[in-house]
């Protein structure tokens, strides 16, 4: 992976920021942020996940969608309008920026399932809403839904992640927590449904590093009715995550130290609790093991999970105040919006930290 004459040698940008207290702040922070590791990225993706963001809407699927034609759109509103009821709708203000280029129409719904179509299916309300984005994006018809949690909002394209910001305008966004990514595409095309973040229902998944085990996962969690389609390794972690917590009732640790399991020779040499543990999470969900070097930040509704791979071969950096925790792929990035955190430390390998906000979101 090579810029000019220089290697890039982690390329790829994250980084994240929460509030204890569930306070909810502009975006200019976030972009401020991740602008400064501009040199991590190349220009070919770059995006933005905020929770809290449509406190007007929060028992509403906000369904963010980029499309490629007209005659898409039409279609994938027929779509809509028959699985679901829409609230409100409209285009995602953008404003004009240079380095956004061939933008798609990006819409926003705000829905409900319909009612009598869950009853039919069988299936619970989020699981409804799964099947349906599942449904539109795996169809090659010009549309693809990039964001469907309820007061949360994906927002990305192809660019440098502070074009990005700028083109949707985070500063007059509010949110809770914030995540964000530069993306340095090695091996997959750059495209605006390849940046980062990717969602499903409120889950959303920024990613530094390369997952070597893809096919493995993929063959695993397409077992279950999801589908990637997205021309990306990082999209089936979204997936594992939602599979793991939502349909299999497993805690966020549990699924991190599935994700990012220890080696077996390792395991060997733990206490006798730990070695039950972690050996029936290897052998029940063997699959979901992702291998390769990564760190990523999952944002959820009401907090925010930070992941190294088990032997820790991209950097993570975290750092803490009293009243916002961060995390980004280096320590000048979170300097550069908070000059003096009250510590500051490196994401050990295949140990999860999850921050939770207080009270209700």
């Amino acid at each position: 992976m090579r810029e000019g004459e220089v290697r890039i040698s982690s390329g790829c940008a994250i980084t994240g920021i929460i509030d204890k207290k569930g306070i909810r702040f502009d975006g200019s922070d976030i972009v401020k942020s991740i602008a400064l590791m501009h040199d991590r990225s190349n220009g070919l993706g770059g995006g933005f996940a905020a929770y809290g963001i449509y406190p007007e809407y929060p028992d509403f699927y906000a369904l963010h969608i980029f499309y490629e034609t007209d005659k898409a759109k039409l279609k994938a509103e027929e779509f809509i309008d028959e699985h679901f009821v829409t609230e409100n709708c409209g285009r995602i203000p953008t404003r004009k920026n240079a380095g956004i280029v061939e933008a798609p129409q990006i819409w926003r719904y705000f829905v409900k399932p319909n009612v009598a179509k869950i009853l039919l299916s069988g299936h619970s309300e989020d699981e409804y809403v799964v099947k349906c984005v599942i449904n539109i994006n795996s169809q090659d018809s010009g549309v693809y839904v990039f964001s469907s949690g309820k007061n949360m909002g994906a927002f990305k394209a192809l660019g440098y992640p502070e074009e990005v910001g700028d083109y949707y305008m985070l500063e007059r966004y509010n949110a809770y927590s914030w995540t964000a990514h530069g993306r340095f595409p090695t091996n997959t095309p750059g495209w605006w449904g390849g940046a980062h973040p990717f969602t499903m229902l409120d889950w959303s998944v920024v990613h530094n590093g390369e997952i070597s085990s893809y096919g493995a996962n993929k063959r695993f969690i397409e077992m279950f009715g999801y589908n990637c389609s997205l021309q990306t390794d990082t999209e089936v972690m979204t997936y594992l995550f939602d599979y793991l917590v939502r349909k299999q009732g497993l805690s966020l640790k549990n699924a991190a130290h599935i994700i990012a399991a220890p080696m077996w020779g390792k395991i060997s040499k733990m206490e006798q609790l730990d070695k039950e543990y972690y050996t029936a999470l290897r052998i029940a969900y063997s699959s979901a093991l992702v291998c390769g070097p990564f760190s990523i930040l999952l944002g959820f509704t009401g907090g925010m999970l930070a992941l190294n791979d088990r032997s820790k071969l991209r950097p993570l950096i975290a750092a803490e105040t009293a009243e916002k925790v961060y995390f980004s792929s280096e320590e000048a990035a979170i300097r550069i919006i908070c000059d003096n955190p009250d510590r500051v430390w490196a994401v050990d390998g295949g140990k999860p930290i999850i921050i939770k906000v207080e009270g209700e979101v």
